[in-house]
């Protein structure tokens, strides 16, 4: 994202200090509860950031190592009646904006991903092959820089492993990578231990309310009886039965709240706690009393209700990081390890970086490294998306992850732990889950002003009742703890991380990696997006798109010749026609001779026999007649192709055309971004008759082009200035400085590269599809998140006054506070369930469309 927007989305980046640790908080279930710790720990000295994971009970939190340490973390936090696990986590290259990101200078613990630096696009100037500069200008490729190998590992690879009994520095430090990278695991464990404690209690407190309700007016009302066995009182065995309930079963609620209270702040855990001591003290004193007006079977109802929303809440909360709980899971928990000749079978915590892995047909790689003996294909669809295995030989990449198909190889671990590609895709799904979007900062206030707003409505309702009622103290109280109980903060506060867990998940399975919350919901705003060309629409490489023989030639022999009197070339246009004629199992020999023949082509002599393949001006130079193939070169030259003529004894053989194909893909991708609403821009370097024949086969509305790769970012300026919300589609290397420049800058084609430093959007794949399908998650995910904040408010307003008795006096209309339990569970049910019918999102199809391009020239 630009730096100077007005947003601030980039550019006010938290001081987060020296260090981070991440806090895995044991039994802390609500998100209100993990919305006051976080403010709690902001609020420390020695704390410079914090920030909760809601869909998995964690905080990262950033301080100042010369005050504090994770110890002196959990301790204070211990002090406060919070049980956690506190621990440095790496830093993360995924998201800067995130406190478990770290900081640049923390090369100490973990080694940055290095950063992409912008290169410029290089034309290739007039060649020999004088009808090969005459229609496009190509770009040069430029590599991605490789990861230098990890600060803690160095060394490893000549490191003696000789028995490896003992543990060296080297083991150590990849061990504490694997480690940090395994909390994940371990925290979805303190995820799931939750849940199960919840529904036990749950069980065992439905067990012991059912009779206190069986015997209760509630029971007598459907003709149950009404006296307790064993000639107990209804007071006495409901004391009984609802102790156990209220202080066993309610006690997450009542510690929660406790502990809130310690930290000087009240949660939906306060209202919970509240309305269930207020029935059960009322009740507790009219028993003693000698009353006869108790509330036992609203305390215990009450309590087992609650535990019942809240452990549904929490299954499908928890639910929502099942998609990175998938990817982590790709990893194998061993892998085979070459030491000194002997293969040896070790968990996958003790690789190096430098050790040989052998892998088998079918197994899977375990760590990210490249191949030092063997050939096979490798299934890479799990990481990449690409459904075809792809072919590695020695010198190839692999990565951790993927499945090895048919054959055997060993290769060279080069990145092990957080390190590995899978765990930095995992990191950066992580991280944007856990993100806060600005809707979110908004929903946290209101919903720590709505426990006052519900505490503050309960009393007013009692004294209201009690003043003016005339129905005595038990309506009251029951009137008072149905207003406190139906007031829902925690549907409000889930309302907008849930969407945005889903919908990043989501994204992830569909090759869409965002890099934070504030980028999915920026992504929903756009209304322009700018693609550039090479690489991006097109693939990046010449190749021969036509072939035009004349009477009695053949494809076959029109493509062999040219391709046998360009194989000496290194242009660019000539090495497209040698690959054509290789793959169709040509062999492409050297001629006899090759001349070079400035500003027109190449004269050859292929088995004694003198070949030309250039222009039309060298074609006239030589005499040779080609008015039978002028309109199919003009026409191709339309196109944006280059037609380069070939002769052959000074006969002509046909044209051939070579040019930078469009993807398959593209023509969909602009079709769906049109129908959805997206002005499209070109915007590219190469010569405009070129770029306005692509955009004009693609429908794009806008051109501009012949600009150079520094000047792509004040075009992208010049788009904001008139209003527009930019997203720039680049390859997040060339394109760095425009997609910084953007509102949203998407980076197509990473593969495993995630961590693109420029984009706030990673397209692992190469497909301009994808583009659609982040703009359409991004959407769904702001019409989700609408959604909930708006049922969230509406319900609050409209629940709080009902629940307080106004409809009695017309209607005689009375929540019991066992409903209102009900009802809060069920709001925070719905949000819950409304989000995650994300997964139900598909990318959208391709629709017909027809849009004239325009183009710009670059002054």
């Amino acid at each position: 994202m630009k730096h100077d927007h007005d947003t601030g989305r980039h550019g006010h980046h938290h001081d987060t200090g020296g260090r981070v640790a991440e806090v895995a908080l044991d039994f802390c279930f609500c998100a209100t509860e993990l919305a006051a710790i976080e403010r709690f720990l902001i609020r420390q000295p020695a704390i410079t950031a914090a920030h909760a994971d809601r869909t998995r009970a964690v905080i990262h939190v950033a301080y100042d190592p010369e005050r504090t340490d994770p110890d002196g973390i959990r301790q204070l936090l211990a002090g406060h009646g919070y049980r956690c696990d506190c621990a440095d986590c790496p830093a993360s290259c995924c998201q800067p904006d995130h406190p478990a990101a770290g900081l640049p200078d923390q090369t100490d613990t973990h080694s940055h991903h290095p950063s992409h630096t912008a290169a410029d696009k290089h034309t290739t100037s007039d060649h020999a092959h004088g009808g090969h500069s005459t229609a496009t200008a190509h770009s040069t490729a430029t590599a991605h820089g490789t990861e230098a190998p990890h600060s803690d590992h160095t060394g490893t690879a000549a490191m003696d492993h000789t028995g490896h009994a003992s543990a060296t520095a080297a083991g150590h430090a990849v061990h504490d990578e694997h480690a940090g990278h395994a909390e994940h695991d371990e925290h979805a464990g303190h995820g799931e231990h939750m849940v199960a404690s919840m529904l036990r209690r749950f069980a065992a407190s439905a067990l012991l309310t059912i009779p206190i309700v069986v015997f209760s007016p509630i029971g007598a009302a459907i003709g149950l009886p009404e006296q307790p066995p064993f000639g107990l009182s209804m007071g006495w065995f409901g004391l009984i039965l609802a102790t156990p309930v209220v202080w066993w079963g309610g006690w997450p609620f009542i510690s929660s709240a406790a502990r809130s209270l310690r930290i000087g702040e009240v949660t939906m855990m306060t209202l919970i706690a509240v309305g269930i001591l207020v029935a059960y003290f009322y009740s507790v004193a009219s028993t003693l009393l000698g009353g006869h007006e108790v509330f036992f079977e609203a305390a215990a109802m009450l309590t087992t209700l609650s535990l019942l929303g809240h452990w549904l809440e929490m299954r499908s909360r928890f639910a929502t990081g099942r998609a990175v709980e998938a990817l982590l899971s790709l990893a194998p928990p061993t892998a085979i390890v070459r030491r000194d000749g002997h293969d040896s079978e070790i968990p996958l915590e003790q690789v190096l970086t430098g050790d040989v892995i052998v892998v088998k047909p079918g197994a899977k790689v375990p760590v990210d490294g490249t191949v030092a003996d063997g050939q096979s294909y490798v299934d890479e669809s799990m990481i990449t998306g690409e459904p075809v295995p792809v072919s590695k030989k020695t010198g190839d990449a692999v990565v951790g992850g993927t499945i090895n198909t048919t054959g055997a190889f060993t290769f060279t671990a080069t990145a092990v732990g957080a390190d590995t590609a899978l765990a930095r895709i995992v990191a950066m799904v992580q991280n944007a889950q856990a993100s806060k979007a600005p809707a979110q900062r908004l929903a946290d206030t209101a919903g720590k002003y709505l426990v006052y707003v519900a505490l503050a409505a309960g009393a007013l309702t009692f004294t209201a009742w009690m003043l003016w009622g005339g129905h005595g103290a038990a309506f009251a109280v029951t009137a008072a703890v149905s207003a406190i109980v139906i007031a829902c903060p925690d549907a409000l506060a889930l309302a907008t991380p849930t969407a945005i867990t889903v919908g990043v998940g989501q994204g992830a399975r569909g090759g869409v990696l965002f890099k934070n919350a504030t980028a999915l919901e920026a992504t929903a705003g756009v209304d322009t997006v700018v693609f550039d060309k090479t690489g991006t629409l097109t693939a990046g490489k010449p190749a021969v798109t036509d072939l035009v023989p004349v009477d009695g030639t053949t494809d076959d022999e029109l493509l062999h010749a040219a391709a046998r009197a360009d194989q000496p070339s290194q242009h660019p246009l000539a090495a497209a026609i040698v690959d054509a004629a290789r793959q169709r199992g040509m062999d492409v020999a050297p001629p006899l001779r090759f001349d070079s023949i400035p500003g027109h082509g190449v004269r050859a002599t292929v088995d004694g026999r003198q070949i030309l393949i250039g222009n039309l001006r060298l074609m006239q130079r030589e005499h040779v007649a080609v008015d039978g193939l002028t309109s199919s070169a003009a026409a191709l030259a339309a196109d944006g192709k280059t037609a380069m003529y070939v002769a052959r004894d000074g006969a002509a053989l046909g044209v051939v055309a070579v040019a930078d194909p469009v993807r398959e893909s593209a023509a969909a991708a602009i079709s769906v971004l049109h129908h959805a609403g997206v002005r499209t821009v070109m915007l590219t370097g190469d010569q405009r008759t070129t770029a306005e024949a692509v955009a004009r086969g693609l429908g794009i509305g806008t051109v501009i082009a012949e600009v150079l790769p520094e000047d792509k970012a004040g075009h992208i300026t010049a788009l904001q200035r008139g209003g527009a919300r930019v997203a720039m589609v680049g390859d997040g290397v060339n394109d760095a400085p425009a997609l910084a420049q953007a509102d949203i800058g998407i980076a197509i084609g990473a593969g495993t590269d995630v961590a693109v430093e420029t984009a706030d959007v990673v397209l692992i794949r190469d497909n301009p599809a994808d583009v659609g399908y982040a703009l359409s998650i991004a959407r769904a995910v702001r019409t989700k998140i609408k959604q909930n904040l708006f049922w969230a408010a509406i319900y609050n307003l409209l629940a709080i006054p009902v629940a307080a008795g106004v409809l009695y006096p017309s209607l005689g209309i009375l929540l019991q506070p066992q409903w209102a339990a009900l009802l809060m569970s069920a709001s925070t049910i719905i949000v819950t369930f409304n989000a995650l019918l994300l997964r139900r999102h598909t990318p959208p199809a391709p629709q017909p469309t027809s849009t004239p391009a325009t183009a710009v020239a670059a002054s």
